[in-house]
């Protein structure tokens, strides 16, 4: 795998507590040869996301030491927010870069379920292209239910989960859009419609995952994203759709999230059709942030 580069954008049941992020930030970035890229934390949703990249060796060693100190440090019967999870290292996904294929990723997510699972007594999960069975490709079926009930067995270990720290859903998959709108209103409600109305699973534009939740210490509600294939809708569009919504309702837009790091093509897909996307913050581009700390 010479040559190659893997990115990693674990999500964390932690998005209060600065200390506990830093730890596990630390923790990740003690592994020799990784690029950190990005850490966010979110109070509503109580998560937080850490955005790496390096060769395979050094980005699998990362996850496993960022995994460990969750393990350590988050206590899921402690914990209580918008968004929905079954464990303290929530989510942990490998996403090609370069030189590398979703087939090594998968490879890379196969080997640390087991090891998390051997040394860390934490069950797994394996979604998208690492999942196991057509029910688990998909992360909600993996996390339905939640850490107080969850409705499938871990494919590592269980049925029972960690008592503290639940269990780990890891895989493999392309890049994606984690992207927000912000409504000016504090009606949830709202930003849930919106979200049944554009998101695919009820017929709304393809390749696109929503709910729509409350940001209590903003007096906001937002509609919460996926975007599994920009190239097929892209930024834009989903703004467009939200916006039109919401504009039906006589609600306006008090601004757009990007979580983690947004690929330059998407950006360009974007602009073309609607210029405004230039204007983006270039911090928040993905090439522009790997070349600025390569």
């Amino acid at each position: 795998m010479a040559g190659q580069l893997i990115e990693c954008v674990p999500n964390f049941s932690e998005g209060h507590d600065e200390a506990v992020v830093r730890a596990i930030e630390e923790a990740i970035a003690s592994a020799p040869g990784v690029l950190m890229l990005r850490v966010e934390l979110d109070a509503d949703h109580n998560r937080s996301v850490i955005t790496f990249a390096g060769p395979p060796d050094s980005v699998r060693e990362g996850a496993l030491l960022g995994i460990a100190k969750a393990v350590e440090r988050i206590d899921l019967r402690q914990h209580a927010g918008v968004h929905p999870r079954i464990g303290a290292a929530d989510v942990v996904p490998f996403i090609p870069l370069k030189g590398a294929t979703l087939a090594d990723c998968v490879e890379i997510a196969h080997q640390t379920g087991a090891t998390v699972w051997e040394r860390l007594g934490v069950p797994v999960y394996f979604y998208e292209a690492a999942a196991r069975s057509p029910e688990r490709e998909r992360l909600e079926n993996c996390r339905r239910g939640g850490f107080e009930n969850p409705k499938l067995a871990p494919d590592l270990g269980g049925p029972q989960l960690h008592p503290t720290a639940g269990a780990c859903v890891i895989g493999a998959r392309n890049l994606l859009i984690a992207f927000n709108v912000n409504l000016a209103s504090a009606d949830v409600g709202i930003a849930r419609a919106i979200a049944r109305k554009i998101r695919a699973s009820s017929g709304g534009l393809p390749f696109v995952k929503a709910m729509g939740v409350n940001l209590a210490s903003r007096g906001l509600a937002q509609v919460s994203m996926n975007l599994t294939n920009f190239e097929r809708t892209g930024l834009d569009q989903v703004y467009s759709a939200v916006r039109a919504e919401a504009d039906r309702v006589g609600i306006p837009i008090a601004g757009i999230e990007i979580v983690g790091l947004v690929p330059k093509k998407a950006i360009d897909m974007a602009a073309a059709r609607d210029p405004w996307w230039k204007n983006l913050d270039p911090s928040l581009i993905l090439e522009n942030r790997l070349a600025k700390i390569s």
